[in-house]
């Protein structure tokens, strides 16, 4: 059974992100408007009454705009952690709020999701990779820094939303105040290009069938730069750039392999035999 990804909005000013396949979904943050969700999955032709749950990756506006009204229209259940729910951070009918803890999956019908902690300016932030079957499809933006548990999660994916949220230089040289470009580039910040494209080329799975760049600074980054800086060592990997102001389409993702991917594999395997 293969597996429908779309960003739905992500950057600054708003991230969902969503995941299924035939028996259901799960939304990754509702960061915009409840309404504007509407309206991008009907144009998707995707069924709200799909969604089965939303989890919330932290408290910070953009990812948890759209939760409280959302939720309640359509009676979604919305997964927080512990710290989330004693902190009171995040807007939700008590009767709606589940919880998720770190590396321990969840199953929604037949995904399964599974939340780890990461290095991020929130009370107690994860990121998500969601199973369905045989494939793995990660959700890794708001990233300080490609830590161990990034790169352990990372290696899984199928396919992955990935923040490249900004340019070391356009930072560097731009018009935000000395503190906040020190808070964003800080390990507690968000991931740059340069650190994106090196998880990428370091630690890609052979199988990384789409890489979906996202959270994009609107002031710090171009999309046609990071487009041409991953597309350069793409390969087999379909490189899409997530909007900030559409959804993008739906991607189907599976485990066939290509013949270029099984000779991949092949020589991946005889490389870790070879060091024994």
């Amino acid at each position: 059974m293969s597996v429908s990804i779309a960003s739905i909005n992500s950057g600054s000013n708003g991230n969902c992100y969503y995941v299924g396949n035939q028996e259901g979904a799960v939304l990754i943050d509702a960061g915009i408007s409840c309404k504007e969700i509407e309206l991008r999955m009907n144009r998707l032709g995707l069924a709200m009454k799909s969604v089965k749950a939303i989890f919330v990756s932290h408290e910070h506006s953009d990812h948890i705009r759209g939760i409280d009204v959302l939720s309640r229209k359509y009676q979604i259940p919305v997964y927080l952690n512990q710290t989330m729910i004693h902190n009171g951070c995040v807007c939700v009918e008590k009767e709606l709020v589940e919880i998720y803890e770190a590396h321990v999956p969840v199953t929604i019908g037949d995904l399964r999701i599974t939340a780890f902690p990461k290095f991020h300016d929130a009370c107690d932030p994860h990121s998500f990779i969601i199973q369905s079957e045989n494939v793995t499809i990660g959700v890794l933006t708001d990233i300080g820094k490609a830590c161990e548990q990034v790169i352990k999660y990372f290696k899984l994916c199928d396919a992955v939303f990935l923040e490249a949220n900004y340019d070391e230089e356009m930072l560097q040289k731009g018009s935000y105040p000395y503190y906040l470009k020190n808070r964003i580039r800080s390990d507690k910040g968000h991931l740059s290009n340069t650190e994106a494209l090196n998880l990428f080329i370091n630690h890609k799975s052979a199988l990384l069938s789409h890489l979906l760049l996202s959270h994009l600074s609107k002031d710090n980054n171009s999309p046609d730069l990071v487009s041409r800086l991953f597309n350069v060592h793409a390969q087999h990997t379909k490189v899409v750039v997530a909007s900030r102001s559409v959804e993008s389409e739906i991607y189907q993702i599976s485990r066939s392999i290509s013949p270029l991917l099984t000779e991949i594999v092949v020589k991946d395997k005889l490389t870790q035999y070879s060091l024994f």
